[in-house]
């Protein structure tokens, strides 16, 4: 029996980028009650963050949805409530995920005091919009 090595070849300028929990990146982020740790991927083609808050939600996001292709969620620690445009709410727990599509109006509605919540965004994030909830005509 033989095996075959398979090497990928490394994107010409590519390399690893560590990001020590022992020396966290802050950024200013979306919102003034999240904190926002930056991770390794945030500085390539990708946005990973940590999100913490130490007094939980205190109001609700206001409805806004994210530029970018995918935005994966998982929480960490806590719990998180979420209004999404197609009329569901979710409540999420410690170790629950989701994925919404870029471009999906959602609002954070509210959520623990011990809040975690790790979030990846593909590509990397470029934008948050606000908008105006879903169903409301402002044509009037």
């Amino acid at each position: 029996m033989t095996t075959e090595t398979v090497k990928t070849p490394l994107a010409s300028g590519r390399k690893a980028i560590f990001s020590p929990a022992s020396s966290p990146i802050y950024a200013p982020g979306r919102r003034d009650f999240f904190k926002y740790r930056q991770l390794a991927a945030s500085e390539g083609e990708m946005t990973a963050q940590v999100m913490t808050t130490n007094a939980g939600l205190t109001e609700p996001t206001g409805w806004h949805y994210h530029i970018c292709e995918s935005q994966f969620i998982y929480v960490l620690k806590g719990t998180l409530d979420l209004d999404l445009e197609d009329g569901s709410s979710v409540h999420m727990v410690a170790g629950d995920s989701l994925l919404l599509p870029g471009g999906m109006k959602h609002n954070e509605t509210s959520t623990s005091t011990d809040f975690e919540l790790l979030e990846v965004m593909l590509p990397k994030l470029e934008g948050t919009v606000p908008c105006d909830p879903p169903g409301s005509d402002q044509s009037k």
